[in-house]
């Protein structure tokens, strides 16, 4: 099982034409998911040829992309100027599923494309974002959607929702003997689609996830909730990883969003509100795949 992407997905790439889209279009392709169409107005009506002899035709819209296709995915590469109307244009079409994988995204337009979508959702829209500024997600053997690297893994059983891309590869690589039913990178901008808490929920509810890995960091205080969370909703097992403990007060590290205020999202407050609520937390990433291994293998 997985959650958000299975085999079945029908995914389109917005920005395909580009020289990040197809790059990693091809990556997409090699992985074995099911790209069944880009999108750019401007060259509507060709196609793009990846290796192996494989084209993939390109629409004008991703309405269109959606009537022709069947798609139910869209992975998006605009560049941060164009990714507000790409977001919008997605949500507009109704896609289940976009996944923003575009850096540098200026805040405003984030929250703004997140509230347009928020407001078709309660008006009976589907579409879920993940991201911006995100790895996307991947299931193992069935579908990979974004720039996770496909070879670092196999199916198995743990869930990951991360805010790290860097970290998803290396919690990937130290538990690729048990394996992943699917890895989200949420990504680490200050408003993000999908959080901690969806994923979470996903997992819970996914049959064949018997545990699962939440890696967070400095900023904010997404992790404080999704703890709050897990002690209300959660039974399946969680060791977490939060990055930022040696980040100094009011300088940004990494992630946008990863910045100390004062006594606020610093990573031993997160630290002690998960363990608070019996979520083991490493020290570093390798031993929160220890404590992991402990747990699935017991």
């Amino acid at each position: 099982m997985s959650i958000f992407l299975t085999e079945k997905s029908k995914v389109i790439v917005q920005g395909m034409t580009g020289s990040e889209g197809r790059k990693h279009t091809q990556r997409m392709l090699r992985s074995g998911t099911q790209i069944v169409g880009g999108v750019n107005p401007k060259k509507a009506g060709t196609t793009v040829e990846f290796e192996g002899g494989t084209e993939v035709p390109v629409f004008g819209s991703v309405a269109e992309a959606i009537k022709e296709t069947g798609a139910d995915v869209s992975v998006i590469f605009v560049p941060p100027a164009g990714a507000k109307a790409a977001i919008i244009e997605a949500v507009d079409a109704n896609i289940g599923l976009a996944v923003v994988i575009t850096e540098g995204i200026p805040v405003h337009d984030t929250t703004w494309a997140w509230d347009y979508a928020q407001k078709k959702r309660a008006e009976g829209g589907q579409t879920r974002i993940i991201g911006p500024n995100c790895p996307g997600l991947i299931s193992p053997g069935a579908s990979n959607a974004g720039i996770i690297p496909a070879d670092i893994t196999k199916s198995g059983k743990i869930g990951l929702v991360s805010k790290s891309g860097t970290l998803t590869y290396q919690m990937m690589y130290e538990l690729r003997d048990i394996g992943f039913s699917t890895a989200v990178g949420i990504g680490g901008d200050p408003v993000i689609g999908t959080t901690h808490i969806d994923c979470l929920e996903a997992f819970e509810a996914d049959p064949e996830t018997t545990a699962i890995v939440m890696i967070g960091e400095i900023g904010g205080d997404a992790e404080e909730r999704a703890a709050a969370y897990i002690s209300e909703h959660v039974t399946k097992p969680v060791v977490a990883y939060v990055a930022g403990f040696t980040a100094p007060e009011g300088k940004t590290m990494g992630h946008a969003g990863a910045i100390i205020s004062g006594s606020a999202g610093t990573a031993q407050a997160k630290k002690e509100a998960l363990e608070a609520v019996g979520v083991k937390v490493g020290k570093t990433p390798s031993e929160t795949a220890r404590l992991m291994r402990e747990i699935v293998t017991a």
